[in-house]
């Protein structure tokens, strides 16, 4: 399987425990995690001409996984 670029665990090295925690503790952050890694595999697969789709798609895409990256990030830092 090819390398998919930004696994959560890539953008938030320091927090790949809480992470972990976060994800078995709150159903909230579970289903943001798995949303974010869905979109992500999605963009992945669009870039790689796997799956292509639209380039207004593929802008949807994106700005999904950024608002889904901001949240992750707020609720990793105490928010």
């Amino acid at each position: 399987m090819s390398h998919t670029p930004h696994e959560l665990a890539e953008e938030f090295p320091q927090q790949v425990e809480e992470l972990h925690r976060l994800k078995q503790e709150n159903a909230h952050f579970a289903k943001l995690f798995d949303s974010y890694h869905n979109v992500n595999r999605a963009i992945h697969r669009a870039e790689t001409h796997v799956e292509p789709v639209s380039e207004d798609e593929e802008s949807r895409m994106r700005r999904e996984r950024l608002a889904l990256k901001d949240e992750i990030a707020h609720m990793l830092n105490g928010g």
